[in-house]
């Protein structure tokens, strides 16, 4: 396939995700400012932040032939409050202080927008995260390098968060931050099969043992 596939995120494991499915996206960071979004519903917070980040990409882009660009966001749900982002190592060890032991939702979202006919579609996943009870020595630990300040929901599965999460009930890589099963269907819903966005692909027989 010709088009133009492009990633509104500067997320490394959405990157990597990707490239491992057999994608080859270019990446442009949408600069979108998500503390002006306010809505209440993690799930509809979600959706408008990754169409917000979607458009804002797809209008930068040159029209001369189509490019899918795919807009990624996620809000984690705890309680009844919502947790996106921390905005720094006091509010992300505040914020594990109260998820150890504990159970959330955490809501991703992608919206995908073509430039070149203007289509647009967005579909939402959400998995339960179980969390380990973490010591705060293990929380000071984990804050400490920083990987948790640029995530949302302050963990991840895929890095050093990994330990710290006892199970998920959903699909996994949407705690990754990009879901493939949900992405296929969003392509299917604009017409492009997924089997045609594949671009590097192992050779027969490359696997390792």
């Amino acid at each position: 396939m010709n088009d133009r596939l492009v990633l509104a995120s500067a997320s490394p494991a959405r990157l990597a995700t990707l490239r491992s499915a057999g994608l080859g996206p270019e990446v442009v960071v949408s600069g979108v400012d998500e503390s002006t979004v306010r809505v209440d519903d993690p799930a509809l917070l979600a959706l408008e932040l990754a169409r917000l980040k979607a458009r804002a990409v797809a209008e930068r882009l040159p029209r001369d032939r189509t490019a899918w660009v795919i807009g990624c966001d996620s809000v984690l749900e705890l309680g009844g409050s919502i947790h996106g982002k921390p905005r720094d190592a006091a509010e992300a060890r505040s914020r594990w202080q109260s998820m150890r032991g504990r159970s959330g939702f955490l809501f991703s979202v992608h919206g995908t927008a073509a430039t070149e006919t203007d289509a647009e579609v967005g579909r939402s996943a959400d998995t339960v995260v179980h969390f380990a009870d973490l010591s705060d020595a293990e929380i000071d630990a984990y804050v400490g390098t920083g990987e948790p300040l640029h995530v949302a929901g302050a963990f991840t599965i895929d890095g050093l968060g990994g330990a710290f999460v006892r199970s998920i009930e959903g699909d996994p890589h949407t705690v990754v931050g990009i879901g493939l099963p949900l992405l296929r269907e969003m392509f299917a819903d604009l017409g492009v099969r997924w089997t045609d966005l594949w671009q590097s692909l192992p050779s027969p027989g490359s696997r390792p043992d």
